[in-house]
């Protein structure tokens, strides 16, 4: 299954005896369970992501369920939490905080989320903190967005501002490069500055719910190209010596902090 699959290639990536390490049986397992990335053709990096986690938070949790189960007896049926260690390090938590704007009502709607897919506010420089203001901005629902007022009794319109409620432990942005312009999907290519260090959320946060929200940068997953055509690369801190490496395909090389930054970061690891 892909969860052993998953798991026999963070063995031979820590075991340290090769210089590098092809990932193709995980491929091949994962291509069965979701063909369409089976295929030898580009795929979307954000996409695939969320179909791992998703693929090992369902094996894990099972684990977990079976065990409950084997340890209580028949009165654990059903008891899951849902669970897993996918979940714990990177579920957080937001919370739409929704504003009717005839009687001012405030209603919050929660929503968990593994990976924030951040907009791109500028086509040629911006930072990371622009983008996080963009998505956490206060929008106003009107028309056919308009909300339906449990105290108004009607379709009203609102406003609708999302905070963080519950900061994970690993949080992941997701720069939506790829958008709709002139009827056409394309790619932008802004360079978009993202700090290595010392990124607080605290900003986007509930002060209620407010712990520790400050990060580090541990990944950067590239896209070179075109919406089309492009080639994935990926920057990883190794945890120990706290040195950056490039993947490129068979090539791991050392890079010095400074080429951590680039124009064609799409995903990153806080």
């Amino acid at each position: 299954e892909s969860a052993t699959a998953f798991g026999c290639l963070m063995s031979d990536m820590w075991l340290g005896e090769f210089d590098y390490v092809s990932p193709e049986a995980f491929h091949s397992v994962f291509g069965k369970r979701y063909p369409t990335f089976s295929r030898r053709t580009q795929h979307d990096a954000q996409e695939f992501l969320i179909c791992v986690l998703d693929e090992l938070h369902e094996a894990f949790k099972e684990v977990r369920v079976q065990l409950c189960r084997h340890r209580a007896g028949a009165e654990a049926r059903g008891s899951g939490s849902g669970t897993s260690i996918i979940t714990q390090l990177f579920e957080g938590q937001l919370s739409h905080g929704i504003t009717c704007l005839k009687c001012n009502t405030i209603t919050d709607r929660p929503e968990s989320f593994t990976v924030l897919s951040l907009p791109i506010p500028s086509r040629r420089v911006c930072s990371l903190q622009e983008c996080l203001d963009c998505f956490f901005q206060s929008d106003t629902l009107t028309r056919n967005n308009q909300i339906h007022c449990y105290w108004c009794g009607t379709n009203q319109d609102a406003t609708v501002k999302a905070t963080i409620t519950r900061a994970p432990q690993i949080i992941i942005f997701h720069l939506k490069r790829f958008a709709w312009q002139d009827k056409h999907r394309r790619k932008l290519s802004t360079t978009v500055g993202y700090p290595l260090h010392d990124l607080d959320l605290s900003p986007y946060s509930s002060t209620f719910f407010y712990n520790n929200a400050v990060y580090s940068l541990h990944a950067v997953v590239n896209h070179a190209g075109d919406i089309d055509y492009g080639h994935y690369t990926a920057f990883c801190k190794h945890s120990t010596t706290k040195h950056w490496y490039s993947f490129d395909d068979v090539q791991v090389t050392k890079i010095p902090d400074s080429a951590v930054q680039t124009d064609t970061a799409y995903l990153l690891f806080y």
